[in-house]
């Protein structure tokens, strides 16, 4: 499964990299929805959250960790939304897990 994140991550795409290490990358959207809205996304290829095994949840302290360091250098650690879309249904439309880190302008009641 190659996916546009899969091809950014292998940089045969570019993209604008806010963080990088051997296990994540994190990009700005290119179509954001809020001043700050960045992709968070793992470098192994899973289609979802329920497509990783026992072993791969060893990732999401890490991707909190990211989440966090990047609230603070963008200036929104005291409002943001972290969130990912599992399954078309749900709004997925890239099929590589990622997290959306959104915030810079008040976001409102989900729902």
């Amino acid at each position: 499964m190659t996916t546009i994140f899969g091809r950014i991550i292998k940089k045969e795409l570019p993209a604008e990299v806010v963080f990088e290490n051997d296990r994540f990358l994190a990009i700005k959207d290119i179509y954001p929805i809020a001043p700050v809205h960045l992709l968070i996304m793992p470098k192994k290829e899973f289609k979802n959250l329920q497509a990783m095994q026992e072993e791969d949840l060893k990732l999401f302290p890490e991707l909190i960790e990211i989440a966090q360091k990047l609230a603070e250098e963008f200036d929104v650690e005291e409002g943001y939304r972290l969130l990912t879309n599992n399954g078309e249904s749900a709004g997925q439309t890239i099929l590589h897990l990622h997290f959306h880190l959104i915030g810079g302008r008040p976001l409102g009641a989900m729902g």
